[in-house]
């Protein structure tokens, strides 16, 4: 395999190539945020069952990973990747054409295929450089995909107000077909042997949750990217029914996170190799937490102006961009001929926290509970992030100091 060249399908992927295809599921997941009131207006149907466009989006993505990790192990990263954007781009059609809310979300969920960008990126990723050189590329390539839902709110409420939400969908086609288009001419395949029948890579996954590395690398994604996917699920309504603030207007305080995540990841990219992915992790559990201590704070001095809750969900980002790029380079390297069943069982448990805390945020909130129940939540997530991100150091101490017995007692 040569080195990365722009448009080789005989090279590695660039690293452009990798932003673009991981950035699919977030504008898909993101960008019609702001027009969910829209559609349930649309649809004639209430914001609560709107909301499973988000939740059960993500219950499909945690699902699918478990299969497209694996899958991208026994037949090559690239196969895989183009036919699940494909797919992503045919459901993406169908919720613009859908003529019921039954339809638009069943179309959600098949366009959860776009989640396979994220799961074969960084497995990818690890197939090329060793662990912590991932997680600081894995920083870099989050940090330029965050700008997609850092915009897409922004861009998606004005598309809203002006042309209606389906709007939305076709500016995800578009940006799904851009991202089929360079993978198609860039992406040469990065796994060196194809591993064994896809039967027995699911029967790899008792090996992974048994190592005490990989399930705490993976509890931490889970809880740190559980803070996220509540603001997601909640703030939308907390936007329309709470602060009252138009859909365009939605999208600038949305992307106020995504800004953060940005920061975050830039850290990651920055300072990972120098410090090692344990200290970032657990620095980043630090920030989320105390960023949402200080929405909580908030709360009963009576500051009910949006900046109150959405500044302080700024932290939640910068948190998340430190954690994920590497607790996540943490998991795929807990066994690293598995790094693709490690990548979707890894992102199968994170999402599927995130389905449940998107959809128990969103029937927690109401008009009159005000923000207080969401912050909650993403004050716990963020607790356990840390506390997880601290057992996966106690882990490595331990397996250290037992290492170093070993060659003590050898000698």
């Amino acid at each position: 395999m040569h080195q990365p060249r722009f448009f080789d399908r005989m090279s590695h992927p660039h690293i452009a190539t990798l932003i673009m295809a991981t950035a699919f599921g977030p504008v898909a997941m993101n960008l019609f945020l702001p027009s969910m009131p829209s559609i349930a207006h649309y649809f004639e149907t209430e914001d609560a069952v709107v909301q499973l466009a988000v939740s059960l989006y993500l219950a499909a993505t945690a699902v699918l990973q478990l299969a497209i990790g694996p899958l991208s192990d026994r037949y090559g990263r690239r196969p895989i990747l183009l036919v699940c954007i494909i797919v992503g781009l045919i459901a993406t059609l169908g919720g613009i054409y859908a003529p019921t809310i039954e339809i638009f979300l069943a179309a959600r969920i098949f366009q959860g295929t776009a989640i396979a960008g994220m799961v074969i990126s960084r497995a990818a990723i690890r197939d090329m450089v060793d662990t912590d050189e991932a997680a600081s590329r894995i920083g870099y390539v989050t940090m330029a995909m965050a700008l997609a839902p850092m915009i897409g709110p922004v861009v998606g409420g004005y598309l809203a107000e002006i042309f209606g939400w389906q709007a939305t969908f076709w500016l995800i086609f578009g940006f799904g077909l851009a991202a089929f288009c360079l993978v198609w001419a860039d992406m040469g395949e990065t796994i060196h042997s194809l591993s064994g029948s896809f039967r027995s890579q699911l029967l790899a996954y008792p090996e992974l949750i048994r190592s005490r590395r990989f399930l705490g690398y993976a509890l931490t994604t889970a809880f740190a990217s559980g803070a996220f996917f509540s603001f997601v699920g909640g703030s939308p309504f907390l936007a329309n029914d709470f602060y009252h603030l138009p859909e365009s207007h939605q999208g600038y305080y949305f992307a106020l996170v995504a800004a953060g995540y940005v920061c975050g990841n830039y850290l990651s990219g920055r300072y990972s190799r120098r410090f090692g992915i344990n200290p970032m992790s657990v620095g980043g559990g630090v920030v989320s937490s105390a960023g949402m201590l200080l929405a909580l704070l908030f709360i009963p001095l009576g500051w009910n102006h949006p900046i109150a809750f959405y500044g302080p969900a700024f932290s939640i980002g910068i948190g998340n961009g430190m954690t994920m790029p590497n607790a996540t380079a943490g998991l795929v390297s807990a066994r690293p001929r598995l790094a693709g069943s490690a990548s979707g069982l890894g992102g199968f448990i994170q999402l599927g926290g995130g389905a449940f805390l998107s959809g128990l945020a969103a029937q927690l909130l109401g008009p009159e509970s005000g923000p207080l129940p969401l912050v909650l939540i993403m004050l716990v997530c963020s607790l356990l992030s840390m506390v997880t991100a601290l057992y996966v150091v106690f882990v490595a101490r331990s397996l250290a100091r037992a290492e170093q017995a070993g060659l003590e007692h050898s000698h």
